[in-house]
């Protein structure tokens, strides 16, 4: 089997995309929110 569940025939859903450390890669804020600088950041960047 694949860890992500790429397996044929019956299988009941996989695992997020994430990284090799287990953070979750597709859209994952991984900003720490109570930072004094993030009140300074308005936009994301493009």
């Amino acid at each position: 089997d694949h860890p992500m569940c790429g397996s044929e025939g019956k299988s009941s859903g996989g695992r997020h995309p994430c990284s090799e450390k287990g953070i979750i890669a597709k859209g994952y804020k991984t900003r720490n929110p109570k930072k004094k600088s993030s009140k300074l950041i308005i936009r994301r960047r493009k």
